[in-house]
């Protein structure tokens, strides 16, 4: 609101203004805001654009710059005041001159000197931190009085050439939000890992004779019991037979009491669409080696196809993983809470390798990790473990 009064000095025409300040609209839904603070006093002078007072919004805080040059001379509403978009804030004093003539004359080239004579000290300010040069400050557009460049034109200016950047960048990136599947992994693995201290040991395995015992009785076991013999099942077995020997890995953390299980409930890894599942074979330790590979077929066959049972699931004692099925020889997995130790299966390589009388020899060999819980059990006990199931892959009659 404007309240003008006009006086004549000689050919001077003066129009003394009281103009009424107020609230802009901040945004498409903003109706109302708080005031921060005032710059100004009443008495104070005024630049054009030089920032008046600043409030706040739920979304962000903003300077109000003054639309004219004068002197405050009410302030009408006090810092922490809630007011409406179009309410009244000050009244400013000004006056203009010859203002008909001014608004009549088209605006003259101006040198990069002239330029910046009309910016007000925030605009500059926000401009010399972006790194504008002065000709790109002519580009933007303007709402201020007379064509004025204020702090909110140049705001909006940045945020809209940071919005071309990003969407820019979105064609290269993708935000896929993950299932209830993957999530529940990822709490279970953050649980297991900040929960449990974890530690990590690995033995190179010599399985030349199991690979070739294999090869050799691959198709007549298919025959015989329509499933696959794999390392896998020979692993397994071995695990059971280690565990004996080595119960604390077979076990679980109750605060402070270890709670050893007289039964092997093995759990094997399953990778499917989604994630990984892991199925668990109950009473492994009284299973054969063809009893072993079938559950472990028909597993990973209803893993594979969502069809597996909250039974089948649950109460695994301690995992074994393959990973050396997509080639990677050594990996560190991490424990499934509340067991206490994973094992985990590298891919079997050829390589050359030393024999006990002193001969080289090319053999297949397997890198077999350990990961448990220190909090259970020590390192010399995990070696112990590791050596262990080692002879039992090693040294032992393989048979069917």
């Amino acid at each position: 609101m404007l309240l003008g009064i006009t006086k004549r000095l000689g050919s001077i025409q003066i129009f003394e203004v009281k103009m009424e300040i107020t609230l802009p609209k901040l945004g498409e839904s903003i109706v109302e805001a708080t005031v921060i603070q005032w710059f100004k006093k009443v008495g104070d002078h005024v630049s054009l654009d030089e920032p008046l007072l600043e409030v706040s919004t739920d979304k962000v805080n903003s300077e109000i710059p003054s639309p004219v040059e004068g002197v405050v001379t009410e302030i009408l509403v006090t810092e922490d005041e809630l007011v409406k978009v179009g309410q009244a804030l000050a009244i400013i004093e000004t006056s203009q001159k010859e203002i008909k003539e001014e608004v009549q004359k088209e605006p003259s080239k101006k040198t990069q000197e002239d330029n910046s004579a009309f910016l007000s000290p925030a605009v500059l300010k926000i401009a010399k931190e972006a790194k504008l040069p002065l000709q790109e400050l002519d580009n933007i557009p303007k709402t201020g009085e007379g064509g004025r460049l204020t702090k909110k034109d140049i705001e909006n200016y940045l945020t809209s050439k940071k919005d071309d950047k990003n969407v820019s960048c979105s064609h290269s990136v993708e935000r896929v939000k993950m299932n209830s599947v993957r999530k529940m992994i990822a709490d279970n693995m953050v649980k297991s890992f900040y929960e449990a201290p974890h530690a990590t040991l690995i033995n190179e395995v010599d399985v030349t004779k199991l690979v070739k015992f294999i090869k050799d009785n691959k198709q007549s076991f298919k025959d015989n019991y329509n499933a696959k013999l794999s390392i896998t099942a020979f692993i397994a077995k071995a695990i059971t037979k280690s565990l004996q020997a080595y119960p604390l890995l077979n076990s679980s953390l109750e605060g402070d009491t270890i709670v050893l299980k007289k039964f092997v409930n093995l759990g094997i890894a399953v990778s499917v669409e989604n994630g990984v599942l892991v199925p668990v074979i109950r009473n492994c330790h009284e299973l054969k080696i063809p009893e072993i590979a079938k559950q472990i077929s028909e597993l990973a066959q209803k893993a594979r196809s969502n069809t597996l049972s909250i039974d089948e699931i649950s109460n695994g004692t301690v995992t074994l993983t393959n990973f050396g099925m997509s080639q990677v020889q050594i990996g560190i997995p991490i424990i499934r809470h509340p067991e206490v130790a994973i094992i985990g299966i590298g891919a079997i390589v050829k390589k050359v390798k030393v024999l006990s009388d002193d001969s080289i020899g090319i053999r297949s060999l397997v890198n077999l990790c350990l990961t448990f819980d220190h909090r259970v059990l020590d390192g010399m006990y995990g070696c112990g473990f590791l050596q262990e199931l080692q002879n039992n892959l090693e040294n032992t009659e393989f048979e069917i």
